[in-house]
């Protein structure tokens, strides 16, 4: 494990999936679980019974985070400040162990043996994944702004110049544009990606005829998707890709491009009219904190998350910010598309789980050009 400021970072390597060859999703899944269970080892603090029967802990301690891979920058600036914090209120020194992968293979792995203390994932429905694998207590949306600790939208990001004059969502089907977004199947990031170029369709749709029109908003979809150039496994993923050269247009998160800029890209960063608002949760994974003694320290690292001072390095790095008063420090920063819609649009997370992406959904239907 490689050391950096008292934490370590655990990242999976990604592999191509090879024709021929059997899908490797299982493995890495495993391979996760099996990390996990040798990380919550690793600094594990010396405990005592508290009061409500479970464990608190004495001594420093060490935290598990499992979060999605396009958070990874915000985190690990948040990290020192929290660990500050918390060693001058408490005394205690808290280590960070850290592993980031597409919000929807963390999921997976959480629930199939990776003992995260907290999980930062891209969408609701990862979370819900572990709320009815009994992992975290259902009332975690009781938390402020719904457990939501940062926005975004989705936006296009294109060459320096913008050479092919994109401008909206309707132009990433015009003839020979190659198109980047990463697969829904194992990325949260994707999932906000398709609302958004379907949710377009759908406001198109409302313009043209006075109502949703749900199949002008597939046959939108699908002539985005006909121009896809690769589907990759997350939203780090495709930007990784992107900045090697391949394809003309992104579809990602803001925020994405607007961190690559920062750090000396010359990308364009197109923001459609009509475009979905992107809501990220955080909760603290209830029975592994129980099981090994974080609740307190786990808790409080979740609650810092919507401090002011987390908050403001969450816009410092792309994301809209959630608190109030950050937000209007950084407004002019983020000016709201006037077509912007979030996901009850599409009817909330349960509506699109089945309409777009069950086995007879939207998205699976594109994909078999059915």
């Amino acid at each position: 494990m490689r050391s950096r400021d008292r934490r370590t970072e655990v990242e999976s390597v990604e592999h191509a999936r090879r024709p021929g060859k059997p899908n490797k999703g299982f493995a890495l899944i495993a391979a996760i679980a099996l990390l996990g269970t040798l990380l919550s080892g690793c600094g594990t603090p010396e405990s005592s019974a508290d009061d409500s029967g479970g464990t608190a802990p004495k001594g420093d301690v060490t935290l598990v985070i499992g979060a999605y891979s396009v958070v990874k920058d915000s985190v690990q600036d948040i990290i020192p400040l929290f660990q500050k914090k918390w060693k001058e209120e408490t005394g205690q020194t808290v280590t960070f162990q850290e592993s980031y992968e597409a919000s929807g293979t963390q999921a997976r792995a959480i629930v199939g043996g990776f003992e995260a203390d907290v999980a930062l994932l891209s969408l609701e429905g990862d979370i819900d994944k572990l709320t009815k694998a009994k992992l975290v207590d259902k009332d975690w949306k009781d938390k402020p702004d719904g457990g939501m600790i940062t926005r975004s939208v989705v936006a296009i990001g294109t060459r320096e110049g913008n050479p092919l004059g994109i401008k909206n969502f309707a132009d990433l089907a015009k003839p020979g544009v190659k198109v980047l977004y990463p697969n829904p199947k194992t990325s949260g990031g994707a999932q906000w990606d398709i609302n958004a170029i379907y949710g377009a369709g759908l406001k198109e749709s409302e313009r043209e005829t006075g109502q949703k029109d749900p199949a002008f908003a597939k046959a939108f979809l699908e002539s985005v998707h006909a121009n896809i150039e690769s589907l990759d496994k997350s939203g780090r993923a495709s930007m990784a890709a992107f900045e090697y050269g391949v394809g003309d247009a992104l579809v990602t998160y803001e925020n994405e491009l607007l961190t690559r800029n920062k750090q000396g890209g010359k990308y364009e960063v197109i923001v459609p009219d009509d475009t979905i608002l992107i809501e990220n949760p955080a909760a603290v994974v209830d029975a592994n904190v129980d099981k090994h003694g974080t609740r307190e320290v786990a808790e409080a690292f979740v609650d810092f998350l919507w401090s002011q001072q987390a908050q403001k390095v969450f816009a410092e790095n792309g994301f809209r910010p959630v608190n109030d008063a950050v937000y209007k420090e950084f407004a002019s920063d983020y000016p709201v598309p006037p077509g912007l819609f979030d996901i009850k649009y599409l009817g909330g997370w349960k509506e699109v789980r089945e309409s777009l992406y069950s086995k007879r959904g939207v998205w699976y239907q594109v994909l078999a050009g059915i």
